[in-house]
């Protein structure tokens, strides 16, 4: 270990570390990466140079080390992928890990944050190649893929970064320990206080969001000591693979084992996520996605603490409006961005079958499901303006999704194909908005992920809320979201959400969404119900990723 360079990482970035630690305490707002890709910031060349950077990649062998490789990847925007990745089997990554592991413990709280955040730093450098990687793995709009692929990403990682440190330095490294003994002489000791990684942690991607739900979890994992092996989805390798390879430098050049930090690409079919997760060696488990496998982990897993963001029925609970205009907008912006392809993406909108009072006088479930479905048309009817914020199609299940849910309902905006202007081979779908009443509680009563929306009529907001807290009570939901002029009923659905565990947004009709959340600020998940067990990003996301252990002798 080269025991100056990582003390001088550490002061180099003490500041930012500071200011992060200042934020998670304040819950204002704060951001360490500009989230805009504009040229002012970056200099004229940055998204060519990044965009060439990624492209160099493809139909190639990616750099790092290994003969044995796979090639899993498929874009949604239809180019070619054809990046090949080095595969290795459970036992090597294992064991890797296993050897690099305790330089790293003995390095300490502090050299370990300074290196960590040089990682984040190095990926910075790196923004323009790995938001065209996510991209083109996920098919996230290009500004979205820069927001989220890689700044937002980093503040995530950074808000676990500095969790980690908090809870890594709570107590002291050493304490002087004397008790009175009557007339003897006092009892006295020193005692050391060693934070110690639980072991090695593995870290399963996702396709939707490669980099902004497997951060936390890495650098959480990373920080607090742990070897990290990085499973990512075989349809979104290279943004985790960049990460990895930028971690990996960083490593070496501070004298650590680079293999602290592995990327374990899977052959198709292998299920190597599952024989990594029951692994003994293995104690820590990230798992972004499916309901399904999240469970499975969780169950299965039975060695590791396991750390699950899975699904969930987000919903949103009108019963009246000040702004209506306001609201339709908002809501369609929630609706459209990304396809609906996000964890948080609102899917059940209940209104009562009555109407509602807005500021323009009364309103009817037609014309409240109008307002909103229009709000929709204008802004994906362009298709050059629609695909820089819809983006594209994930997978096939998504289209297939869209097929079942047009015969569910009655349909009130339809999903529509768009040719996209750059890419012909991209599969792109505006959303589909399908009315519902109560009764049908079988079909939004469940997930249905992608571009799919249910306007369902109810008997009343008080019914609104009472499926509300059903639905989530039984299948989970990382948001909510509730507009009304009535501080009664707000203060009755706030009691709701408290109860089922679930976020809640109140009357957004400006610039802020309930599908998006500020780091350092909002947390992500509450770990408070069905659709996730953590919150990211919290004390207790950080704090069993390492134990204390203690020393003591007399003095």
């Amino acid at each position: 270990m080269m025991v100056g360079m990582t003390s001088d990482l550490f002061a180099q970035h003490r500041e930012k570390l500071d200011a992060a630690l200042t934020a998670i305490r304040e819950r204002g707002y704060w951001s360490a990466y500009p989230e805009s890709p504009s040229p002012r910031v970056w200099g004229e060349t940055a998204a060519a140079d990044g965009r060439a950077a990624f492209d160099a990649y493809r139909n190639g062998d990616f750099p790092l080390d290994g003969t044995d490789r796979v090639a899993t990847e498929t874009s949604p925007f239809g180019i070619d992928m054809g990046i090949t990745y080095p595969r290795l089997d459970a036992d090597t990554l294992i064991s890797n890990a296993q050897a690099a592991l305790p330089a790293w413990r003995e390095a300490g709280p502090q050299a370990r944050t300074g290196v960590v955040l040089e990682i984040l730093d190095r990926l910075a450098r790196n923004t323009f190649e790995l938001a065209y990687s996510v991209q083109f793995t996920t098919g996230q709009a290009f500004v979205m893929a820069f927001q989220a692929g890689t700044a937002h990403a980093f503040e995530r990682a950074l808000e676990a970064v500095a969790y980690s440190y908090a809870e890594m330095t709570r107590h002291p490294e050493t304490a002087a320990w004397e008790k009175p003994a009557g007339k003897g002489d006092p009892l006295r000791m020193t005692k050391t206080f060693h934070v110690v990684p639980r072991g090695l942690a593995l870290v399963i991607g996702c396709n939707t969001f490669p980099t902004w739900n497997s951060y936390p979890g890495l650098f959480a994992s990373l920080v607090t000591g742990n070897p990290v092996i990085v499973k990512p989805h075989p349809r979104a390798v290279a943004p985790l693979a960049i990460t990895v390879r930028e971690a990996r430098a960083v490593l070496a050049e501070a004298g650590f084992d680079p293999n602290l930090v592995q990327l374990a690409p899977e052959a198709s079919g292998e299920k190597l996520a599952s024989v990594l997760a029951t692994r003994p060696e293995v104690k820590i488990v990230d798992f972004t996605g499916s309901t399904e496998y999240g469970d499975w982990l969780e169950a299965n897993a039975r060695q590791a603490s396991v750390y699950t963001e899975k699904a969930g029925v987000n919903t949103i609970i009108i019963d009246s409006a000040d702004d209506f205009a306001g609201m339709c907008r908002n809501i369609a912006f929630t609706l459209s961005l990304y396809s609906g392809q996000m964890c948080t993406t609102s899917q059940n909108i209940f209104i009562p079958r009555g109407g509602i009072e807005t500021g323009d006088g009364h309103k009817s479930f037609d014309e409240v499901a109008s307002g909103i479905a229009g709000s929709v048309a204008k802004l994906t009817g362009d298709p050059a303006r629609a695909v820089e914020l819809i983006g594209a199609i994930v997978n096939d299940g998504v289209t297939s999704r869209l097929d079942l849910a047009r015969k569910v309902g009655e349909v009130v905006l339809d999903s529509v194909a768009h040719a996209h202007p750059e890419f012909p081979d991209a599969v792109v779908r505006t959303p589909l908005i399908v009315k519902l009443d109560a009764a049908d509680e079988d079909t939004y009563g469940t997930e249905w992920f992608g571009p799919i929306s249910f306007l369902v009529a109810t008997d009343s907001t008080a019914q609104s809320v009472e499926l509300f807290a059903k639905t989530v009570d039984a299948k989970g939901a990382l948001t909510a979201s509730v507009y009304s002029n009535d501080e009664e009923v707000l203060r009755v659905v706030e009691e709701a959400a408290i109860e089922v565990g679930t976020h809640l947004s109140i009357n957004l009709t400006g610039g802020v969404f309930v599908n998006q959340s500020a780091a350092y600020s909002d947390f992500h998940a509450s770990g408070a119900n069905r659709a996730a067990n953590s919150a990211l990003t919290d004390g207790a996301y950080v704090a069993n990723r390492f134990r204390i252990v203690q020393s003591r002798r007399h003095v």
